[in-house]
């Protein structure tokens, strides 16, 4: 929540700092930017938020949660990444995609697991 807070107040300085009222999302190709890149961590988070609970409760809580920490360092430096440039944001999309992936085989895992061997 913190990571979502902290996209959405980089989205309202930008506004404030390209005199971009609300609800335009554009204008300033810095803050299209900046705008999108909070956008795409919103619409990803209740993906993450879901496959992190499910891993964490039948697979691994520790090993969930190292992932999640990791998604949220490498959601980060996406936000980081595309604020100054769009190529910028790349590495740390396909990390952040990796990871969640990494949580669904985990869940997937987890579930099997429970559910079969129970």
């Amino acid at each position: 929540v913190l990571f979502l807070a902290y996209f959405a107040l980089q989205v309202i300085y930008a506004r404030r700092k390209y005199k971009i009222s609300p609800p335009e999302t554009t204008g300033h190709p810095e803050f299209e930017r900046i705008f999108r890149a909070q956008a795409n961590c919103s619409e990803y988070f209740p993906i993450f938020i879901s496959l992190l609970w499910v891993a964490g409760i039948f697979f691994h809580q520790g090993v969930a949660a190292a992932c999640g920490l990791l998604y949220l360092y490498t959601r980060f430096k996406y936000f980081q990444g595309y604020a100054v440039a769009a190529q910028g944001r790349l590495g740390p999309l396909y990390a952040s995609a990796r990871l969640l992936w990494l949580l669904l085989g985990l869940a997937a895992a987890g579930l099997l697991a429970h559910f079969l061997l129970t």
